[in-house]
């Protein structure tokens, strides 16, 4: 009697809630649309490329997957880990997942792209992990090397699409390619106003991947979603923007990656603040310490001086409907040592030297907010062949 009565407990405990979301209410990821693309997967044998963020209402996508008895071979995993999340830049060691025992292969370091090797045997890999939507976020880069390795190997790519928070507008500088890398690969504006899975459609369609190869790809769309929906992440993206405040802040003092100044990593408000012990005391101050997820912060122990922005939802500073350079503009102006401001990653950042030049020049954030239209205006008519939320 045992022997039925605790399979039958087991059974009632992990199937009364549905493993996939169908809530109406609010948009639904493509993830939790399992109607959508189940047949594309079963008696295939499976690569998830996926994070903490790769979650269908209160499951994680794999151990739905496995629940179901898809035939997972292989879990690929981005900048920052699998579950639990690591610094940013931090090598993750490929291993097993604890929860399946899957095997576990991150895509960040040294090895940023599949291989022959590691797809070998694979029928489809399947994508799902949440976007800010912002050129220098590096799920972009790992997106844009699964499809390139997927092309090169005749691999399926399935990619289930979610909103984007910052999806609602579009501004930044493009990109020059002279000055790809991992933090912005292609020739996109800071803010491009599209969901992951219109992106990856516009990778394959402008030719943007190595030879102009194209990936047999599947977009699965989320549901109840448009690009003026705000979206409220229910899952921290990174270990470094912790809520939406966060989020929204994002794309306009990411710059300051760039340059000698904090953004807060290393205390309970990242990305929510920006100083350095170099600015005027105006009463505010912050000291960056070692915590999970900064563990070795800029300025650590150092105290700094700046700009709180913690309530900037409150204040309506944010959301908006472009990037806010008067931040950097002003730190810039107040900095005492202007040769020490900038370090050489802002280039990079900020996808070539034009801004960091203009900054130096004198340049008012409304005229450089006017030399970037003619490039936005471009970049509008591609980005319009991909959108899949009109």
């Amino acid at each position: 009697m045992k022997r039925i009565i605790i399979p039958l407990i087991l059974f009632l405990l992990v199937f009364s809630q549905p493993l996939f979301s169908r809530s109406n209410k609010g948009p639904v990821p493509g993830a939790s649309r399992i109607e959508l693309y189940r047949e594309l997967i079963e008696g295939k044998s499976v690569a998830v490329v996926a994070n903490q963020t790769s979650m269908c209402g209160q499951n994680h996508l794999v151990d739905n997957l496995v629940s179901i008895g898809i035939d997972i071979k292989v879990i690929f995993s981005p900048e920052h880990g699998f579950r639990n999340m690591a610094d940013a830049g931090e090598t993750i060691e490929n291993g097993k997942d604890p929860n399946t025992g899957i095997t576990l292969t991150s895509l960040y370091g040294k090895h940023m792209k599949p291989t022959p090797d590691d797809l070998k045997g694979l029928d489809v890999v399947l994508f799902d992990i949440q976007d800010v939507g912002t050129r220098f976020y590096t799920y972009l880069s790992t997106l844009h090397y699964i499809l390139e390795a997927c092309a090169e190997n005749n691999v399926k790519c399935i990619v289930l699409d979610r909103p984007n928070p910052n999806g609602f507008y579009c501004d930044g500088n493009i990109l020059d390619t002279a000055y790809s890398s991992f933090v912005g690969l292609h020739p996109v504006p800071v803010v491009y106003g599209m969901t992951i899975g219109e992106y990856a459609r516009m990778i394959n369609g402008e030719g943007w991947l190595k030879g102009a190869i194209s990936c047999d790809l599947t977009v699965i769309k989320c549901r109840n979603y448009d690009h003026k929906t705000y979206y409220s992440l229910p899952v921290k993206p990174s270990p470094n923007l912790p809520n939406q405040n966060s989020v929204y802040l994002y794309p306009s003092i990411c710059f300051f990656e760039g340059t000698n100044l904090s953004l807060g990593r290393g205390t309970s408000f990242p990305f929510q603040v920006f100083g350095s012990p170099e600015l005027t005391d105006r009463g505010f101050s912050f000291t960056p310490e070692s915590v999970p997820g900064a563990k070795n912060p800029p300025l650590l122990g150092v105290k700094c001086y700046g700009t709180d922005l913690r309530d900037a939802m409150t204040r309506k500073l944010v959301p908006g409907k472009e990037i806010n350079l008067d931040w950097l503009i002003s730190a810039y102006n107040e900095y005492p040592d202007k040769a020490k401001f900038f370090i050489p990653y802002f280039d990079v950042l900020a996808g070539g030297p034009v801004l960091r030049e203009q900054i130096q020049k004198g340049m008012t954030s409304k005229q450089i907010h006017e030399s970037w239209k003619e490039g936005l205006d471009k970049f509008a008519k591609i980005r319009e062949k991909y959108l899949l939320y009109k």
